[in-house]
């Protein structure tokens, strides 16, 4: 079996600024994640253990001198410390376990520091949805040809109804030649002609870099769940604006306040914290509603919410995110973060809805 991930930087964005934040605030803090198949496929005989061999073989990658100078160029933000970290970092097997049962199904946990865990969650799924595809052989009859076409198109839709809007695409991507293939399309369609839309870029640090876009992203659900366990629900997006502000010093300034939850978010969401962060990432529920309520807790505490950025990344399309647009425009500054939709949309291939989740955490070795 060919290796899946060649690239150190083959990641998402926001797993690299939260390692950064764990390192410089919970450095001994140890957890479990666990990988949940929300369909419960059956996977091929013999799955995992070339998922085995996969993870295996990212003991080998190492960041080149091209990704690091890229990071520093385009992620001012990050730290001059965490760079020498990156150069050191290596993966370990021994960080994970995968099995496979009589039926099929897939079980993989993760357990270690949590800032040397938290670099596998993107990888693996990434390698579980490509390993898929290449071996029920599905990924030998796509047509790439007619996935950059629609993929232009599908920029072409978004930029000319003025969406700003980003791939967020690599967990549950077909294969990394879909995304390659993706990026190249939007970028080839946004420099072609003028519109009032923006193709913002990729979550994907490596595919930023190589087709010169921005790398985007800031946090996930897991670094408010991690705190949680620490410390308490009630508490937990309080302490992680704190600690997310004082690591990089206003940059960044997108907070996922989903975990628990609206109700126990604006609770916890004063006034400095709302004028602080540059907005917020809408990732569940009813996306109108949603931005209904923030709408109004900004106004509440005095500020403009057409001022404020907020990002919705909740399982959206072409035609969802562009009626979405329309909607929000009237309540703040949307932009979108399109996934599944844009990088495993083949005709007759169902995507994997495969999630790998934090479920304990604790501050220290004991």
């Amino acid at each position: 079996m060919r290796r899946i991930i060649t690239h150190f930087t083959d990641d998402d964005l926001y797993k690299f600024t939260m390692c950064c934040a764990v390192i410089r605030n919970f450095p001994r803090a140890r957890v479990r994640y666990e990988f949940i198949d929300r369909n419960n496929t059956v996977y091929p005989p013999g799955f995992g253990k070339a998922l085995q061999e996969q993870v295996e073989m990212l003991e080998s990658l190492v960041i080149t001198e091209e990704e690091m100078a890229f990071l520093r160029h385009r992620s001012s933000y990050i730290p001059g410390w965490f760079m020498t970290y990156l150069r050191g970092f290596r993966y370990d097997r021994r960080w994970v376990s995968v099995s496979q049962d009589a039926s099929g199904h897939l079980s993989v946990t993760f357990e270690g520091l949590w800032a040397d865990t938290i670099m596998l969650e993107v990888k693996v799924l990434a390698i579980i949805s490509e390993l898929y595809f290449i071996m029920t052989g599905q990924a030998a009859t796509v047509d790439y040809e007619d996935f950059y076409h629609r993929s232009y198109h599908k920029a072409e839709r978004l930029l000319d109804a003025g969406c700003v809007f980003s791939d967020f695409g690599t967990r549950r991507r077909l294969s990394f030649q879909a995304e390659d293939t993706l990026l190249r399309a939007m970028t080839d369609c946004s420099r072609s002609r003028s519109h009032s839309g923006v193709f913002a870029g990729t979550s994907n640090l490596y595919l930023a870099m190589k087709h010169d876009v921005t790398p985007v992203g800031t946090m996930a659900h897991e670094f408010v769940c991690a705190i949680a366990a620490m410390y308490g629900p009630l508490m937990a997006n309080h302490i992680a604006m704190d600690l997310w502000r004082n690591t990089f010093r206003g940059a960044l300034g997108t907070f996922l306040y989903d975990t628990y939850g609206w109700n126990i978010f604006s609770l916890n969401f004063s006034e400095d914290f709302a004028r602080l962060f540059k907005g917020l990432r809408v990732d569940s529920g009813d996306n109108c509603e949603q931005i209904r309520l923030i709408a109004d807790k900004y106004r509440s505490l005095g500020i403009d919410p057409l001022t404020k950025q907020v990002i919705f990344s909740n399982g959206l399309t072409t035609d969802s995110a562009i009626g979405l647009n329309r909607y929000a425009l009237k309540y703040c500054q949307p932009s979108f973060g399109i996934g599944t939709h844009f990088t495993n949309d083949f005709p007759g291939v169902t995507p994997l809805n495969i999630v790998i989740k934090l479920v304990a955490a604790k501050i220290t070795e004991q």
